[in-house]
């Protein structure tokens, strides 16, 4: 079994933190989204994964060596292929056209999930990963046929068709034939809004015959805005209270800290209130304030603020007294 992770976007609805930071790699309770989701993947399915194959786009190198790391550090063999214009979905899998062959799962990098997969005995050549969702006017949805196969696809219909979402999870039994189905996208310049569809390519499977399933996972979580993300890495720390951990090099004067929280070394903490549903990395300063459901990266000095489902990046020296806030890299404000 090979994942492929799509990961080039530029993910604009995540500024200021992917200016500086790709989005898949923004922590989440001191993991990378993009490490989770693998972690996710390894526990739910039922197949032994011998490849990650990573598609980004103009990273640096240092981005370079912590997508390599991770597959280290997992013990499975990483390979980075380069999508260099952003032409779609469907180009960004096509990209990593050597690792689409026999069994694959396809995870795009800003969807968090639960549930345990089975991918034997399916029936089907293809599973798509749904959630019911009461907003389907919102999502790209599926409609299935009376035999319980996926039949169309539909991008934010404004008529009620299905209220299954598709979450950016996808598995292939025989990933040759996904292959030829984004081939022949290209083959035809058959784009929407100057980008080729991954859902086109579906489309065009299913009417040649090939039969996809949907199965719903127990949870999805989106991370494709601040909002979002702050949602997802509050589940984390609720459903993994192994990941709510208070490094021992903390230093806490008169300060409280309310659990769960992730809170990493050489952080100093001077009568405040801390959590819950707070991580704080490494190098970081807060005093005289009171922070809760917050990310807060590392080297960062926070004074006399009062913020709730805040996200603030690296290097940043805040002294002000907003309720919310969402900072990017090596930013000053003093009042």
């Amino acid at each position: 079994m090979k994942i492929v992770i799509p990961m080039a976007g530029m993910g604009k609805r995540m500024r200021p933190h992917t200016l500086t930071t790709p989005k898949p790699l923004i922590p989440l309770a001191g993991k990378p989204i993009v490490e989770r989701i693998v972690n996710i993947l390894i526990e739910s399915v039922d197949t032994k994964i011998d490849e990650i194959a990573f598609v980004i786009g103009d990273f640096s190198e240092d981005v370079k060596l912590q997508i390599k790391n991770l597959g280290q550090k997992l013990g499975i063999n990483t390979t980075i292929y380069h999508q260099n214009n952003p032409l779609g979905t469907a180009h960004a899998v096509l990209c990593a056209e050597p690792s689409l062959k026999d069994e694959v799962i396809i995870a795009f990098a800003d969807t968090l999930f639960f549930s345990k997969f089975n991918l034997k005995n399916i029936n089907a050549d293809g599973i798509i990963w749904t959630c019911e969702v009461p907003n389907p006017s919102e999502y790209g949805v599926v409609k299935l046929d009376d035999d319980g196969y996926i039949s169309d696809f539909y991008e934010k219909p404004n008529t009620y068709v299905s209220n299954q979402a598709i979450i950016g999870l996808y598995y292939f039994r025989n990933a040759d034939i996904l292959k030829k189905s984004l081939l022949k996208l290209l083959e035809n310049d058959q784009k929407v809004n100057g980008e080729y569809q991954l859902t086109d390519a579906l489309q065009y499977m299913i009417e040649n015959g090939y039969k996809i399933k949907i199965q719903n996972v127990d949870e999805w979580l989106d991370c494709g805005n601040k909002n979002a993300t702050l949602y997802a890495h509050k589940r984390i720390l609720e459903r993994y209270p192994s990941e709510s951990v208070i490094s021992e090099k903390v230093k806490c004067k008169d300060g409280i800290i309310i659990p769960p929280c992730y809170i990493e070394d050489d952080v100093y903490i001077e009568n405040s209130i801390v959590g819950p549903f707070v991580s704080v990395s490494n190098n970081s300063t807060i005093s005289h304030s009171i922070i809760t459901n917050s990310i807060i990266q590392d080297h960062v000095k926070l004074s006399n603020v009062n913020i709730d489902n805040s996200m603030i990046g690296k290097y940043v020296d805040y002294n002000d007294s907003y309720d919310e806030l969402n900072i990017g890299d090596f930013s000053e404000i003093n009042r």
